[in-house]
């Protein structure tokens, strides 16, 4: 929104108006009724309007359109002009929502005066939205890790763009986070980030969520692809969306355009989409529950996002990150982390990945000490493993075997676990447990575990690990 749209049936007013405005640096747009009206803030709803009363040979008078105006674009400043004017129509027309009132023939000095206040009513609005955009949507995103910087440098790739963005990966691993990352470093960070929730949103009710609807009794109620205009829609798991909704979405992406529920005009927007999936959509399509041509449309980018096991070295900055962020918003303990608490965390096993973790971290805050570092004993299932003497209770299976073959077991289970923990680097490995890299790398083949100089993530028995 940077425009300032006149609307008046006198082209000769509207072209002075215009030219006015034009030598002050205003950029201009134009309409000699009501249906051009409509047609403009439907396609991008100006900084302000400057709108008459009197409009012939439209189908809405100036009121009619201010009050679809407020109810539809309550942001927009609109200077009611007319000829006609009395104290009865400036006094409706204030009630009604507009900014100001000014009578025909005009003084100009007395128009830039108004039209100068409007514009910053208009800016103030703006940035206050946008700082409540901002603070409500963090896109921070933490790191180091090869797979996290493999993420981190596509998504960077893909900023500047409007391209189509599919974001695949396990539940739990940031898709929605790398969603909004994209949002906040593009030329739309600006305008709104709309996330749409296929799965939890009712399937007769998609229509109506998405794309609004109009009702005699309460009008027009945006949905979420108007809301989302001029910045980013996020389809979450995009394959739960029904296949009636898909056809229709896919119109929407062809032609930037739909008609609301129940209405009659259409509504044009300008949208970036980026949807994310845990499912296989190539299989959602053999099955036939998901189009092909949807696919094409949205799969134009595909990033797949890594899970929590793919970057276990970021488990200590994610759950740094998180003891902050829940003592800054919650007032929970701002505790640090024990060595044992660190690689504990690193070695356990995250179905959940990023958001299992952030569960664990803010249980541990709540039910945990008040002070003083987070111990290895204080996170969920490390109490089994160790008796109240401190000694480590074995397994059934590990206490039947004879103690070499015990050894061994323990080995290759301890030496692949600390593998894992760093992401699959030898020399780290081995700094840890305390080998030289040479022997680390004799000890692993002698538990049956080939080592190479290729680069991987997570490890198992003859797996190959990279340094």
């Amino acid at each position: 929104m940077s425009s300032i749209l006149i609307v008046d049936d006198e082209k000769d007013i509207r072209d002075l108006i215009g030219d006015i405005l034009k030598d002050e640096g205003y950029a201009i747009r134009l309409a000699g009724n009501s249906d051009d009206c409509m047609a403009e803030i439907n396609a991008d709803p100006p900084s302000l309007m400057i709108l008459d009363i009197w409009l012939k040979d439209s189908r809405m008078d100036g009121i009619d359109i201010l009050k679809t105006v407020k109810r539809d674009n309550p942001d927009v400043p609109v200077v009611i002009i007319s000829g006609h004017g009395n104290i009865e129509i400036a006094v409706a027309a204030i009630k009604q929502g507009a900014y100001d009132f000014i009578e025909k023939p005009f003084n100009i000095d007395q128009l830039m005066v108004v039209v100068s206040r409007a514009m910053e009513t208009s800016r103030l609005r703006r940035e206050n939205a946008d700082l409540r955009r901002r603070d409500a949507t963090s896109a921070d995103m933490l790191g180091s890790s090869p797979a996290y910087k493999a993420l981190k440098s596509q998504l960077e790739k893909v900023t500047k763009s409007n391209g189509r963005v599919m974001l695949t990966g396990p539940a739990g691993s940031g898709k929605e986070l790398a969603a909004r990352f994209i949002h906040t470093n593009s030329n739309r960070s600006g305008a709104a980030f709309v996330s749409v929730s296929s799965a939890t949103v009712e399937p007769e009710r998609m229509e109506d969520v998405l794309f609004g609807r109009e009702t005699s009794d309460r009008g027009v109620e945006k949905g979420l692809l108007e809301q989302a205009h001029g910045g980013v829609v996020y389809f979450d798991e995009v394959a739960d969306m029904p296949l009636g909704t898909q056809s229709k979405i896919l119109r929407v992406l062809v032609e930037q355009q739909f008609v609301r529920s129940g209405g009659a005009d259409k509504v044009r927007v300008d949208l970036r989409v980026i949807s994310s999936t845990t499912r296989d959509l190539r299989a959602e399509i053999s099955a036939g529950r998901f189009r092909q041509e949807l696919y094409d449309r949205l799969n134009v980018v595909p990033i797949a996002v890594p899970s929590l096991e793919e970057r276990r070295e970021d488990i200590p900055d994610l759950t740094r990150h998180f003891i902050e962020m829940f003592h800054r918003t919650q007032g929970l303990p701002l505790r640090t982390l024990t060595p044992e608490a660190e690689a504990m965390l690193q070695t356990m096993q995250w179905p959940g990945n990023v958001r299992q973790l952030r569960n664990v971290i803010e249980r541990v805050l709540i039910l945990g000490e008040p002070s003083g570092p987070i111990e290895a004993r204080e996170l969920p299932g490390q109490e089994a493993p160790v008796d109240t003497g401190g000694r480590m209770v074995l397994g059934g299976a590990m206490a039947t075997l004879p103690l070499r073959e015990a050894r061994e077991v323990f080995e290759r289970e301890y030496l692949l676990t600390q593998i894992n923990r760093f992401g699959g680097n030898i020399s780290r490995t081995a700094g840890f447990v305390g080998m030289e890299r040479s022997a680390l790398h004799r000890k692993l083949k002698s538990l049956g575990v080939v080592t190479t100089s290729k680069s991987s993530g997570r490890a198992d028995e003859d797996d190959d690990l990279g340094d």
